[in-house]
């Protein structure tokens, strides 16, 4: 076999469906299409004396998660088969974090965004440190510039749902 098909396959971690770095990054891309649809439903439901600011916080959330689906998605072709769960249904299924659910106040919206996001955080921390052990820079690189994403808006949502400013939501 020639050295640069050797190289290749090695490279492509041979297009294992099963490979732990192509599952996490299948997870990943399933978790992000969810928490965009809930960013989006949290965004159009969103009411009370907090409703701007909330409005526009989870359309902010719904642009950067929405862009981090392309970079995942891309990796996994890149490294492994083809992306798995793209029917909605699928990526619903497939994900670890919630739906949002009906029928929920601004405070009870924030804090369901707030524990899909720690799922989110934890998941991605394990995904890096399981491609670093099987020695994938750039799977760990991706997944270090997108935990941080998560980092941020689950710290925005704590903040928010800190009771000292006397607003109830």
């Amino acid at each position: 076999m020639p050295a640069t098909l050797t190289m290749a396959k090695e490279v492509s971690q041979e297009n294992r469906e099963d490979h732990p770095v192509v599952q996490h990054l299948q997870l990943h891309v399933a978790n992000a299409f969810v928490l965009y649809a809930n960013y989006k439903h949290y965004h159009w439901q969103t009411f009370g004396p907090l409703f701007r600011d909330l409005h526009l916080m989870f359309d902010e959330f719904a642009k950067d998660v929405l862009e981090t689906t392309d970079h995942l998605a891309e990796r996994i072709r890149m490294i492994g088969p083809d992306v798995q769960n793209v029917q909605l249904k699928q990526m619903q299924e497939a994900a670890s974090v919630h739906s949002a659910g009906p029928g929920q106040n601004s405070r009870e919206m924030i804090e369901e965004a707030d524990a899909n996001l720690l799922v989110v955080i934890k998941d991605m921390r394990d995904a890096a440190r399981i491609a670093d052990e099987n020695n994938d820079p750039g799977t760990v690189d991706l997944f270090s510039r997108i935990v941080q994403i998560h980092e941020k808006h689950e710290w925005f949502l704590r903040q928010v749902l800190k009771k000292k400013d006397g607003l109830v939501c």
